[in-house]
């Protein structure tokens, strides 16, 4: 597994945060590094896995990294992304209590989701972020660390506010739903009536946010669930499938396959494939 080393970002500058976009950012295999990192995704799509876990990405959606972690992108579509790097949490001369506004435990989740006009929000404190004058001083480190600060707090913000009731926060809940319950039986028009959306409406925002119709962007997620518990256990392929929403193995396989590129019993029999 590759290691990414902080030096190679930071340079020889004291500065705790640096800036680093992916426009497009491509597969990259499977990684760590000696810092953190917030991953900020503003447009396309892709998947996320992180410790394992797979997570697709779209465009709002906030990924919290820490030095423990590993991570890997795969299958990216016009995936654009912003990287806060960060030393630590520890890291900041002026700012105490830091890592009280980051998800740093193992049990909290690291995928957040913003809305739009937080996003663009967001943008406008990077682009500031990195106008960070090179030559250090006093004054440019508090200011660095002050718009830090006020990245978080625009982020924590913006996780919250997905429980505004407008469209786009109930389709944004709607797929946290969708995360939590993809091995449901979903009917859409059921769905869009739950999450109070008119169904043309969740089509054709799902296709916006995600890239992909809503029976894709379900199948992409009940597909990244099978195959992480293929490479988990030995649960029976069929069996695997049932629980992860598929009522055909045969169907499974064939989607399986298109998906990823090789079978369900393939990825079994390959340790090199895991």
């Amino acid at each position: 597994m590759a290691m990414l080393y902080g030096s190679d970002f930071f340079a020889s500058s004291p500065y705790p945060v640096a800036i680093e976009p992916r426009e497009p950012q491509s597969s990259f295999p499977e990684h760590h590094h000696d810092f953190h990192e917030i991953v900020i995704v503003e447009q396309g799509a892709g998947t996320h896995v992180l410790n394992g876990r797979p997570q697709t990405l779209c465009s709002g959606c906030v990924c919290f990294i820490r030095d423990c972690d590993r991570h890997l992108y795969e299958q990216t579509d016009n995936l654009h992304l912003t990287n806060v790097l960060y030393r630590g949490p520890n890291a900041f001369r002026f700012l105490a209590g830091l890592d009280q506004l980051l998800p740093l435990a193992q049990d909290q989740q690291p995928h957040w989701r913003i809305n739009n006009k937080l996003l663009a929000q967001v943008q406008i404190i990077i682009q500031r972020l990195e106008q960070t004058p090179v030559a250090f001083n006093l004054e440019h480190l508090a200011q660095q660390e002050l718009l830090f600060m006020q990245l978080l707090v625009l982020l924590r913000q913006g996780c919250i506010a997905t429980a505004v009731d407008d469209q786009e926060g109930r389709l944004r809940r709607l797929l946290d739903w969708l995360a939590d319950h993809y091995s449901d039986e979903i009917k859409w028009d059921e769905l869009a009536d739950r999450f109070c959306l008119p169904l043309r409406t969740l089509h054709r925002q799902m296709k916006k946010q995600t890239g992909n119709t809503p029976q894709r962007y379900l199948n992409r997620l009940r597909l990244l669930q099978a195959r992480q518990m293929l490479r988990q256990d030995e649960t029976r392929i069929t069996d695997i499938a049932y629980q992860c929403g598929f009522g055909d193995s045969n169907h499974f396989s064939t989607l399986f396959k298109r998906e990823f590129g090789y079978s369900p019993r393939t990825l079994r029999q390959n340790d090199f494939l895991t």
